[in-house]
């Protein structure tokens, strides 16, 4: 049964286009983000590791913007740089003193983003 799936998950990720494929890398950050910030947050192994698994993204994605041959306009580079730079600060900042509410920016963030790469104006309700 788990290599069937396995097989379909590979098929899908195959199918994704980039945006698709960075959206939904996006919403997989923002989801395991989502299952710390029900209750009181408090420093663990697995959320340093929702956390790092973000900055692994946003540095994936600072680095996109950051390329020269990037197509994208350079105020759009800019203003995913400057983002970049505020989830930076939230994920070193929620490692250090965790808060649901700098969780809740992070998964916004990222379903927002997502959202945009969809094509949606609006994050989906999942």
């Amino acid at each position: 049964m788990m290599q069937g799936a396995n097989a379909y998950a590979k098929v899908a990720r195959s199918a994704l286009t980039p945006r698709e494929a960075e959206a939904a890398v996006l919403l997989k950050a923002a989801g395991r983000l989502q299952a710390f910030t029900t209750g009181e947050v408090t420093g663990s192994t697995e959320l340093n590791e929702a956390l790092m698994f973000n900055q692994r993204v946003w540095t994936i994605l600072a680095g996109a913007v950051a390329d020269p041959a990037n197509p994208l306009p350079d105020d759009i580079r800019q203003n995913v740089t400057n983002i970049a730079i505020f989830v930076f600060r939230t994920i070193i900042d929620a490692m250090i003193e965790p808060a649901a509410h700098k969780l809740e920016a992070l998964v916004s963030l990222n379903n927002h983003l997502a959202a945009g790469l969809q094509g949606s104006p609006t994050p989906s309700a999942a």
